[in-house]
């Protein structure tokens, strides 16, 4: 993996230039954003709140025939098969409950074709958040056997793959889970990842991956090279939020500028409780990302256990399903 491309750059920065993110917030947020009907342009609708300028507006209900539009957009042709990567160095911000909810609420729309895998290099926990416990095999269980099943096509290829895969209890979307040892980190190298996109791209229409927390690590940035769709994913703390900033700044200077003003950002509440940061953060990010949207607390989600998408308030399930057809938007034909 060519390392030398900038990947590293914002890890140096000198201390005048990590003020705090809030700083970046007020500072972004006072600046000029040309007022937009975001509905119009389809971009992120956040619940409950007065509206807002720029690539953001919040409102308390979706429009008359509106979760219509969202489930045919989720429904058309996306032009070929699309990896979303949903990434943010910090742990703790919802990158798995995103990537889980994200693909179950695209899988029970189209009804099949979706594919969660866990390319965290350090024991991810997608495969215990998510799909049934059929069998124990990882990733590291097809990497074992990759030639193998390269070599079969069609229905045969996916009947192969399957072996590899659990399944959500709904049957809506796939799980390739994670390796447990972290020492297989070292066979995810960027033509191995490469190989198991093919393969996933050859079966799915939409593969969604949780990526880890070492933006030096062969896998991380090898998705983020051959991803079609940048989701970040943050809750409403600075830290969490302020990794998130570093990382874009890391990709731009890494020369993946579209990747970046083309990303959606999601914002995960973890408590009932509204934090007072959510505004300005969202702000702040609707100047650096395509767009915003705001995803509410649900108790389903506190405990940390398997995700039953059925089981989510329906709130959560409109905002997932308003969140999805945003990410989707741009491949939609």
């Amino acid at each position: 993996m060519e390392t030398d491309a900038g990947w590293g750059l914002a890890a140096g920065e000198s201390p005048g230039r990590r003020r705090t993110l809030l700083d970046r917030v007020r500072m972004s947020g006072r600046a000029s954003v040309p007022q937009t009907d975001a509905r119009a342009e389809g971009r992120a609708t956040l619940p409950g709140q007065r509206p807002l300028l720029g690539a953001i507006e919040w409102r308390t209900a979706p429009a008359a025939g509106a979760n219509d539009h969202m489930i045919a957009t989720l429904r058309r042709d996306l032009g070929g098969p699309r990896v979303l990567a949903f990434a943010n160095p910090k742990g703790g911000v919802h990158k798995t409950t995103a990537t889980v909810l994200c693909a179950a609420t695209i899988g029970s729309v189209r009804g099949r074709g979706v594919v969660a895998w866990d390319d965290n290099e350090l024991r991810g926990t997608l495969g215990l958040r998510a799909g049934s416990a059929r069998h124990a095999r990882t990733i590291s269980h097809l990497v074992t056997e990759l030639a193998e099943v390269e070599s079969h096509a069609g229905y045969a290829l996916a009947e192969r793959i399957d072996d590899f895969l659990r399944h959500a209890s709904d049957g809506s979307y796939d799980v390739l889970a994670g390796e447990e040892d972290p020492r297989f980190a070292r066979r995810l190298d960027p033509h191995t990842v490469r190989r198991v996109l093919e393969v996933l791209r050859r079966t799915h229409d939409v593969i969604c991956v949780d990526t880890g927390n070492n933006v030096e690590s062969a896998n991380w940035q090898t998705v983020l090279q051959n991803s079609d769709q940048l989701v970040i994913t943050s809750v409403p703390r600075e830290d969490a939020a302020f990794t998130a900033d570093w990382m874009l700044d890391i990709l731009e200077e890494a020369g993946m500028d579209e990747l970046v003003a083309n990303a959606v950002t999601l914002l995960s509440l973890p408590t009932p409780r509204p934090s007072p940061m959510i505004e300005d953060l969202a702000r702040h990010f609707a100047t650096r990302t395509r767009a915003v949207a705001v995803v509410p607390y649900d108790p389903v989600l506190e405990t940390g256990a398997s995700i039953e998408y059925s089981g989510l308030t329906p709130a959560t399930r409109q905002a997932w399903l308003e969140a999805a057809s945003v990410i989707m938007a741009p491949f939609v034909r």
